[in-house]
């Protein structure tokens, strides 16, 4: 049977197998090693030139992890930006730029650039990652710094991988695990989860996990009320922000100033709507694999995930009310299901280990968000949900504006899938010789649809273009753009769709890579690696807007026909003004090379860019990595890499936008960003095995930084650019220290200096010298566990914990930045273990730090999304 070395269950914050065993010697007890498969293959932490911590499965258990939000707070150096289960992108070494936004999940995000695996594929999506349960998970491997020779694109500041139990055929065996908690000020939770290992015969085994979570709610919806007057539409430049940045003079609202004394102003208001404790979740799901032992040399894993996460309300608070508190208007939710199906064979042949890995991933999602917090910057608003003549005062009477603005309810229905395939062959040379080598080729196909309904459910009732009968003429049914190519439906649209994105994504990566390692002698090691990368993105779709929809008929007017922009065929058909809401599109003006606008023309620009825009956004290029090793001793390890990593570009919706007052026009397709990392790392094991240190310093420098942005004054739409260069410095750590037979004590460290070095836009919203997104200057954490027998076979133990993490920022867009407050979260947990039985109590939080874990400042409002309220309770586990 081929199988490599068994993995161990040693713990992260560790507790040694004498201490177990009951030994009273501390000579007797070392740390134990950690086994990992972070160079793709496996090995123990301490030998290899990598920056790799894990937490184990026992560590995963004693500190209560089930998702994204709960193992950020254990992991130094890594953040996570975004607003709930399903909702997170995750940050290392503060190589980050932004916020992903709820309504670019898909289509319009940004790749990941640091990436997630479910044992040997890939998971990463652009917007946000699949938020993977932690059940019946043997390790969670993060590496730290570029990993793109050996795994790819979305690696470029580091790998997260959750690593799986595997069948096996030692037994029958398995676990059940309960627990049940309540939050301070919130609702009860409670989980439950079971697995089970089966041996078919010699050659085959199954294992199954199944779980569900509840995990009740801690935020409120309060009462509150908006109305049309708050649009930034008549907002004065030079209003200061709550983030303290000022709206500059071409920001300022169309109207600022005017008389608005002939205005009726509906309020809306949430009181149907008011709710405690909200944003209740239920994670659902189960995997199964199973493992055949083909013969001698070869075997194969096949395994199947489910999963479902349903989710109410939102996890944002607003902090300017009180505690855990927000104002939503319309009823918010997030279905998000996925299902996977993997296979892994592996063997010898001669010399060589081989592996063939795929997978298939097939994703669905349905959310409805509130959109009313759009009122503060979208100054088009009372176009859609106010009578004509309030925003267009030509032939209003007194010319002033005059009329009903209704309630301002927004909301978004986003429906996204995605579909992934991948496959990667590779081999492995025996590690025992002097010379190691790894290489492969690996391949993904994704494919993702994304239709977001933007609806003012109030357009409806508007007088329309200077009728002022009352008659509630509303926009006349809206339908897509004629053009050729992707639409997931013609239309109508529902009534109060005002805007449509309705668009297809397809990102094709194709990869070669490989790794050599050279012993020099008995102390040193080099290590060289290159990867050869070719991706393709396309584009089709439409991003439709119901603007002079008050006329009678639909012209399909401004918007982007994506279909069009960027089909490749070298024509372009102008949807803009002049004469926009007075031609229907069968009429609009058609341009080529061959024929073009008007040299005078004050779209010429744009149009021409146009007519040349790329048919897709691709490129190629190859990436390195050298690292030097040095073993002075068994116990120590020294190394010196210089690496880097690359993350794919992306096309821009609205590509070829243009804004007047600094000249900046959106860029058709977004380039491939790149970092170059130099690292001196250690690996020490000390005081006779009793203290394991190790640590890195590095810098990484960052050229063309991807961030996404919302400019109301350029377009109506998210959209991204390569806007700066930058720099990271940092120092970071993790400590273990098996100070008695019984207590152990771990903590682990990030220090970091991150700044912008170079800017490449010229809105004058990315400021040279700032700090980067969710990059804490310093973040730690601190655990001791302390075991004793309690008699009759019961061991008891108890464990303490603590996380900080520094002030950081949101954003490097200034007025899309808010700022994080620092935060340190206390825990700790107590319980007995009795053969295969385990009882434990713990609380979280302890002192209900409002520990702000992401931010959005979109929408020149702070809404932030904070760790759990003091939450305790009591789990139990049984073994068998």
């Amino acid at each position: 049977m081929f199988h490599k070395k068994t993995l161990s269950r040693a713990v992260f914050s560790v507790v040694t197998a004498g201490v177990v065993a009951g030994q009273s010697s501390l000579a007797m007890a070392q740390l134990e090693e950690v086994i990992v498969t972070a160079t793709k293959r496996t090995e123990s932490t301490q030998d290899i030139a990598v920056a790799v911590s894990a937490i184990t499965e026992d560590s995963l258990d004693d500190f209560g992890i089930a998702n994204f939000a709960n193992y950020l707070t254990q992991l130094p150096g890594v953040t996570a930006g975004g607003a709930g289960p399903g909702q997170n992108t995750i940050y290392i070494r503060g190589v980050a730029s932004t916020t992903p936004n709820l309504t670019t999940a898909g289509v319009a995000g940004l790749v990941p650039n640091v990436a997630m695996y479910l044992d040997e594929q890939p998971m990463s999506q652009p917007g946000r990652n699949l938020d993977v349960y932690v059940a019946d998970i043997n390790r969670v491997e993060v590496l730290a710094g570029p990993q793109g020779t050996l795994f790819g694109a979305s690696s470029q500041a580091g790998t997260v991988r959750l690593i799986t139990n595997k069948p096996n055929m030692d037994g029958v065996s398995g676990n059940v695990k309960a627990g049940v908690s309540y939050t301070k000020d919130g609702e009860m939770s409670n989980n439950v989860n079971a697995t089970l290992n089966l041996p078919v015969g010699d050659s085959f085994a199954i294992r199954g996990t199944v779980y569900v979570d509840n995990m009740g709610g801690y935020i409120d919806n309060v009462y509150g009320t908006r109305s049309t007057e708050q649009s930034a539409r008549f907002r004065p430049a030079g209003t200061v922000r709550s983030n303290g940045v000022p709206v500059a003079d071409f920001r300022g609202g169309f109207q600022a100033g005017a008389d608005l004394s002939n205005v009726k102003f509906n309020t809306l208001d949430n009181g149907t709507l008011v709710e405690e404790d909200f944003n209740d979740t239920t994670y659902a799901g189960f995997r199964l694999s199973g493992l055949w032992d083909i013969s001698e040399d070869w075997s194969l894993r096949v395994g199947y995930m489910d999963q479902s996460i349903e989710s109410d309300g939102t996890f944002y608070v607003d902090p300017e009310l009180g505690d855990f508190e927000i104002q939503r208007f319309q009823p918010e939710e997030i279905k998000d299901d996925f299902y996977n199906v993997n296979w892994t064979l592996e063997g010898r042949m001669g010399a060589l280990d081989l592996i063939y890995t795929g997978a298939y991933t097939d994703r669905e999602s349905e959310q409805n968000i509130d959109y009313t917090d759009y009122l503060y910057i979208g100054q088009y608003i009372p176009y859609y949900v106010c009578d004509y003549y309030v925003s267009y005062t030509t032939y209003s009477p007194g010319n002033v504006p005059t009329g009903t603005c209704y309630a301002p309810s927004l909301a978004v229905g986003s429906v996204s899938t995605s579909e992934i395939m991948t496959h990667e062959i590779r081999f492995t040379t025996n590690g025992d010789g002097p010379l190691r080598a790894t290489g492969g080729v690996f391949y993904s196909d994704m494919e993702f649809t994304e239709r977001n309904d933007f609806t003012y459910y109030n357009s409806e009732y508007v007088d329309a273009w200077g009728a002022g009968s009352g008659d509630g003429f509303g926009f006349v049914d809206n339908k897509t753009f004629p053009s050729p190519g992707y639409r997931s439906d013609t239309g109508p649209f529902p009534q109060g769709v005002i805007f449509r994105n309705d668009i297809r994504r397809t990102d094709e990566q194709l990869g070669v890579f490989g790794e050599l390692t050279m012993d020099l002698g008995d102390h040193f090691a080099i290590t060289g690696g290159l990867r050869w990368y070719d991706y393709e993105v396309d584009f089709e779709g439409s991003a439709n807007s119901s603007f002079c929809g008050m006329s009678g008929t639909d012209s399909n007017s401004f918007g982007t026909d994506i279909n069009d922009l960027y089909d490749g065929d070298g024509q372009f058909t102008w949807i803009g003004n002049p004469g926009a809401c007075s031609t229907l599109h069968g009429d609009k003006p058609v341009y080529s090379n061959d024929n073009l606008p008007a040299a005078d023309d004050p779209n010429y620009d744009r149009i021409v860019n146009s007519i040349n825009a790329p048919d897709k956004g691709e490129d190629d290029g190859v990436i390195g990595k050298v690292s030097f090793a040095w073993t002075p001793s068994d116990n120590q390890l020294w190394y010196v890499t210089w690496s880097e990593g690359y993350r794919p570009g992306l096309l821009n919706r609205p590509g070829g936008a243009y804004q007047a007052a600094t000249g900046y026009t959106v860029p058709f397709d977004v380039q491939s960003d790149d970092v170059t990392n130099y690292e001196v790392g250690w690996k020490l094991d000390l005081l006779d095995g009793h203290l394991r240190f190790n640590g890195a310093a590095f810098m990484i420098e960052i050229e063309g930084l991807q961030t996404t942005i919302f400019d109301t004054s350029i377009v109506n739409l998210f959209f991204s650019d390569n806007a700066a260069d930058a720099e990271v410095k940092g120092i970071e750590g993790d400590v273990s220290w098996l100070a008695t037979e019984r207590l152990t004590i771990s903590g682990a460290f990030s220090i970091l200096d991150t700044e912008i070095t170079k800017v490449l836009v010229p809105t004058g919203d990315v400021i040279k010298g700032s700090e980067l997104a969710y990059a804490p200057e310093f973040q730690a954490t601190l655990s001791g566990r302390y075991v004793w027998e309690a008699g009759n076979d019961i061991w008891a133990h108890v464990m303490p914990y603590l996380s900080y993490s520094d002030t950081s920022y949101s954003d490097i867009i200034q007025m899309n930045r808010d700022e994080l407050d620092s935060w340190l979260m206390v825990g700790i947990s107590g319980g007995v273990t009795s053969g295969p039985w385990m009882a434990e109590l713990f609380i979280d939080n302890l002192t209900n730090e409002e520990a702000a874990l992401g931010a959005n400042y979109v929408n020149d409002r702070s809404r932030f999304a904070y760790a759990r309220p003091t939450n305790g309770g009591i789990r139990f586990s049984y073994e068998f």
